[in-house]
């Protein structure tokens, strides 16, 4: 049989919806796809690491990626910005590996108008005192930057009809997301 042409598919949605730990357990099926590192100028959280979970990266740094064209999408982010570098997609693509990217709602929208073909994947929560609860749990958002982060979610939210799938995270049943996630690529990898 004929391997397939690789395929590009994209998880989004709001803030603390659970979008990183949907991806790490993908991650652990699917160990020949390409899983992009993004640029980000935020800070570091005590569980990440640099050129695994992202390329944190100082903002000069990220304004000379910008100015070199390295980057399929970028966007500022609560004053943070964060980027998809090209060769993140490319690369993988030119090995005939299929490529996974997790990036906010307007990163994914940026992606979908350069890469028409990319498989995209909103992640909903069940309601915003999922969002707050996750966020809140972190530690590291302040009660201003949650709100923010839940006001943002709520647009969002209004955006998630232009993607070509949408899973509700149910609280306390990320299996059934994983579920989900792992059906949707291995339908759009069959075809």
């Amino acid at each position: 049989m004929q391997k397939q042409a690789p395929k590009i598919f994209l998880i989004s949605g709001p803030s603390g919806v659970g979008k990183d730990s949907i991806v790490e357990e993908i991650r652990k099926i699917y160990t020949d796809f390409h899983f992009v590192i993004t640029a980000v100028t935020r800070t570091k959280r005590n569980d990440e690491i640099d050129g695994k979970n992202h390329f944190f990266v100082t903002e000069d740094k990220f304004n000379e990626m910008i100015k070199n064209d390295e980057l399929i999408e970028w966007s500022k982010v609560y004053k943070n910005y964060y980027g998809v570098p090209k060769n993140q997609i490319d690369k993988p693509i030119s090995e005939n590996r299929s490529v996974l990217i997790r990036v906010d709602v307007q990163g994914a929208e940026k992606i979908k108008s350069k890469i028409p073909s990319v498989i995209t994947i909103f992640i909903k929560p069940e309601n915003f005192d999922q969002i707050e609860k996750h966020l809140s749990s972190r530690g590291e958002n302040s009660k201003e930057d949650i709100n923010t982060r839940i006001g943002a979610a709520k647009g969002e939210i209004e955006l998630s009809k232009n993607f070509d799938y949408v899973i509700t995270n149910q609280e306390g049943n990320i299996q059934l997301v994983i579920d989900k996630v792992k059906d949707i690529i291995e339908k759009n990898l069959e075809i």
